[in-house]
């Protein structure tokens, strides 16, 4: 058969395809639900390549995001992007270029 693209292979496909920036946050388990993910996006608090996103921001590799939360701020870059959410494939989809805490101002 002419099969150009060897299905045996999905990350070769998460390579290539988009996915949104509440549901990668899920899958690779930097939030605990998605609506959390899309509280984080609402207040500003996911920056995707330096600008504010929104939770259907579609995002893919190569993509640097910033997650600021309220003790920490994450740097990471997107590797690959998930086929399926009922698989997590968690810290291979992604490498972590800054970690930084974040002092409490009074």
């Amino acid at each position: 058969s002419n099969n150009d693209f060897p299905l045996s292979n999905p990350l070769f496909y998460a390579t290539i395809m988009n996915v949104r920036i509440d549901l990668f946050l899920k899958t690779c388990r930097l939030v605990k639900r998605r609506a959390v993910a899309r509280e984080m996006c609402d207040a500003g608090r996911v920056l995707v390549n330096g600008r504010e996103a929104r939770p259907a921001k579609e995002v893919k590799r190569g993509d640097v995001v910033t997650l600021m939360f309220p003790s920490r701020s994450i740097e990471l870059e997107i590797l690959a992007v998930p086929v399926s959410s009922k698989k997590p494939l968690g810290d291979e989809l992604y490498r972590i270029i800054a970690d930084k805490r974040i002092q409490e101002t009074i």
